[in-house]
């Protein structure tokens, strides 16, 4: 196998100007002006760390000025995105807290549950996706039709609470149960969010899980799980979950045939 061709000169000027603006100045380069090269510095990081305050505005709030600058320098010195597109930046930021951060002492213990909830409003609000009638029959009847969820409705779990942390309730333990939460956009282009107990969790699972039973078939298979001693009734309790969750457009109609 061919080893790859060494640099130009331009070439490994450029590798060497990229490295003294990401890792701050500690790579020498003594070509340009140190107050031009502080210009830029400041440029690159700035767009970068504001681009994450926006994206991440309660785990901002609860960070420190120091610990969050750390955090955000130690992103831009040792991360490589792969996303050319700037939006996709605070991606490439929970990439860097899973894979590369570890585990830091100042770091709040729900730092990684909290940043991916803020970041999934943000990649709903910019998906390209739209709720067409093509999708399903908004008018479906939702027990003897296949229930269908919105591409744009996303069922969490989380082991923290995160929809209620912010600077008046930071928890120091995460509850026994997990934290179940569907974020959705509607029709009309908001993000919302609806806290959800397990049984309904598991209705969201099983649609998504089975697209062609039925919601009664579903709602069946949950009263079995649950030894219930009277199914019926979960279907009909079910069956006004399913209206209103096709309100919020999360449920978006059923299947078409």
């Amino acid at each position: 196998m061919s080893e790859a061709p060494a640099p130009t000169r331009s070439q490994a000027l450029q590798y060497r100007f990229a490295a003294h603006i990401r890792d701050d100045g500690e790579t020498p380069l003594a070509a340009i002006e140190e107050r031009r090269l502080k210009i830029y510095r400041e440029l690159f990081y700035n767009n970068v760390e504001d681009c994450l305050s926006n994206a991440f505005p309660v785990l901002r709030k609860l960070s420190g000025d120091a610990a969050w600058h750390r955090m955000v320098r130690d992103f831009f010195a040792r991360h490589r995105c792969a996303a050319p597109l700037f939006h996709r930046v605070p991606e490439e930021f929970l990439a860097y807290l899973k894979d590369e951060r570890g585990e830091r002492p100042e770091d709040p213990p729900f730092l990684r549950d909290l940043a991916h909830y803020e970041w999934v409003e943000l990649a709903l609000s910019i998906s390209p996706l739209e709720l067409t009638p093509a999708l399903a029959d908004p008018n479906g009847d939702l027990l003897e039709g296949c229930p269908m969820m919105s591409p744009l409705a996303w069922l969490l779990a989380y082991a923290w609470p995160v929809h209620l942390i912010g600077p008046d309730h930071i928890p120091a333990q995460p509850p026994v149960e997990p934290t179940y939460l569907v974020v959705n956009r509607d029709r009309q282009d908001r993000v919302r969010f609806m806290a959800l107990n397990p049984v309904v969790a598991r209705l969201l699972n099983l649609i998504e899980a089975e697209p062609d039973a039925s919601g009664r078939t579903l709602l069946l298979r949950i009263a079995g799980e649950l030894g219930h001693p009277d199914p019926e009734a979960i279907v009909q309790q079910g069956a006004q979950m399913l209206a209103q969750l096709r309100e919020r457009d999360i449920v978006i109609g059923t299947r078409r045939p």
